[in-house]
């Protein structure tokens, strides 16, 4: 749902606001930026300037703590997988008619972004960097079945696998002879939505008394948010876990409220006899700054997924920043910075985003488009976890395509023994 612009949603916050300023009595207000809309991401971001703080680096992607040279190292990486569309034009569809245009253009994006071909791509930055743990996010899975309103009405029934792209992700990391390199550790699911479409483009090859004449095939998107371990190099897990948050957006189809579900998935961990730890892979509200601030408040809440007697590492899709954004679009992070986190990866190069639905190479994206960050990794127990090295992956186009909207971020943590 990354690329739906806001001036689609209505901004439905219930206790949003509220939980907001009391997590964040001391958030400063901002530096003035060179200000420009992102295309379809719904936030405006800035042109970086280079201010080095809360822990972030921003020379050359290693920042050498105290425990630097003692303890153990744990390599970590966070990549959003980019779902393969531009899903606002169905948002605010009125007719069954629009709605079913409106999804056939989102089928064809799919495919025209030939999610196969990416995940050759994706799969080569991860075992270049060989990170022990792993959080995706857009973990997508394209269903069909034929032309229907029922899913509408009844909720999302198409079977048949068009696109998986966990599945297809994991074939191209253990394609190798030996034993597979990645398992999944935990898989949550987010949003689920399945309607009608006219994906060819043919009038009149649908079901005429259903209201959707030109509607051949049914889509069904589900998104998903996954952790992945090594399985080699000594890498233990336990205590997998996932939810989706209780602060939700509700965005309108055919005049009706639709929840989109976001969440969160986390691990215990222990890599190479390091110290025990406590992972967490997130993928905040893209759309509405207040439900993402309400929702990095749940995972810092007493008790919250990013709260443990462990060690924490939290990392993700924050669809926020304290100084490569601008407005509400910093509350978020200021929610958890306010909680004690801070930054234990680079912030140069920038790794967000292809400005383009379409992200095959030539097709409208640049490498000027990663302006700005909101993919990151930190820590709640600085003290114990420094940061050794840290790098961005995935900023040039392989294969005929960008791997994602997203380029990859990757840090080598060092955990005090």
């Amino acid at each position: 749902m990354n690329r739906l612009h806001a001036s689609h949603l209505p901004r439905l916050v219930v206790l949003a606001a509220a939980l907001v300023f009391a997590l964040l009595p001391a958030l400063a207000s901002g530096k003035a930026h060179d200000n420009r809309g992102h295309h379809n991401r719904g936030y405006h971001h800035a042109k970086h300037h280079g201010h080095g703080h809360h822990g972030k680096d921003h020379g050359n992607g290693h920042h050498h703590g105290k425990g630097h040279g003692h303890g153990k190292e744990v390599r970590v990486m966070t990549r959003n997988l980019y779902l393969g569309a531009d899903l606002g034009p169905a948002i605010g569809t009125e007719s069954l008619q629009e709605l079913a245009e409106a999804n056939g253009n989102i089928l064809n994006e799919v495919t025209a972004n030939d999610f196969p071909t990416r995940a050759k791509g994706l799969a080569a930055e991860i075992r270049e960097k060989r990170p022990d743990l792993v959080g995706l996010q857009e973990v997508a899975l394209w269903r069909t079945a034929p032309p229907s309103i029922a899913p509408l009405q009844t909720g999302p029934s198409a079977t048949t696998v068009r696109y998986d792209y966990l599945r297809e992700l994991l074939a191209e990391l253990n394609a190798g002879k030996g034993p597979d390199e990645y398992r999944v550790v935990v898989v949550q699911q987010e949003f689920d939505l399945e309607a009608p479409a006219d994906e060819n483009g043919e009038p009149g090859d649908g079901p005429a008394a259903q209201g959707i004449p030109d509607a051949e095939i049914n889509g069904r998107l589900t998104m998903r948010d996954v952790i992945l371990a090594r399985t080699s190099g000594g890498v233990h897990t336990w205590n997998a876990q996932g939810a989706n948050f209780k602060t939700l957006l509700a965005v309108p189809i055919l005049g009706q409220p639709l929840t989109i579900a976001r969440g969160w998935t986390s691990t215990d961990a222990q890599v190479r006899g390091s110290h025990p730890f406590h992972f967490v892979n997130t993928h905040l509200e893209a759309f509405q700054p207040e439900v993402r601030a309400a929702q990095a408040g749940e995972l810092v809440a007493p008790g919250g997924p990013a709260t443990s007697k462990l060690p924490v590492v939290l990392l993700g899709d924050l669809n926020s920043d304290d100084d490569t954004v601008t407005g509400a679009d910093t509350l978020a992070y200021g929610v958890l910075l306010s909680a004690g986190l801070v930054e234990r990866s680079t912030a140069n190069p920038l790794s967000c985003c292809i400005d383009s639905s379409l992200i095959a190479e030539g097709a409208g994206g640049s490498v000027a488009d990663f302006d700005h960050q909101v993919d990151h990794v930190m820590t709640a127990d600085p003290g114990e976890v420094t940061l050794d090295s840290s790098a961005v992956t995935g900023l040039l186009p392989v294969n005929g395509f960008w791997d994602s909207d997203h380029a990859g971020l990757f840090s080598a943590l060092r955990f005090a023994n």
